[in-house]
């Protein structure tokens, strides 16, 4: 695993979207848009059963992750590494993200009966750009 560095962690903090890639059955990439958070081990984003996301990660648990500052597209990171998939705090993890992203501390898209996963990303690769003082 490899730790990312205080610059990479601030930068993650910021409510900058971020596009996750797995891989879907037949091998090619499958790319979404997420909400991004981090802790000292793990890129951390929610998801829910259901999507293609964690269909994905359980057939094949690598993962990758990109963002980029929307006002200077020369600062940006890019994770890969091995995903880990939980139910444990999931919901209030997407309220967490809900507030970093909307302002609104409860995630207004909820569906009825909606089981949230949270996906852990431990650093193996990382490349950044602008990010060091």
């Amino acid at each position: 695993m490899t730790k990312l560095s205080e610059q990479q962690q601030e930068f993650l903090r910021n409510p900058y979207f971020g596009v996750v890639t797995t891989l879907r059955e037949d091998g090619s990439p499958h790319n979404t848009v997420v909400w991004v958070d981090v802790d000292d081990e793990a890129v951390i984003f929610n998801t829910a059963e259901g999507r293609a996301k964690p269909e994905n990660l359980r057939r094949d648990g690598r993962a990758a992750l990109t963002v980029v500052d929307p006002k200077d597209g020369h600062r940006w990171i890019a994770v890969s590494g091995p995903a880990e998939l939980s139910h444990e705090g999931a919901d209030a993890q997407i309220d967490k993200l809900s507030e970093k992203y909307t302002g609104n501390p409860e995630y207004q898209s909820r569906r009825p009966g909606e089981q949230r996963v949270n996906v852990r990303i431990s650093p193996e690769h990382v490349d950044s750009s602008g990010l060091e003082n």
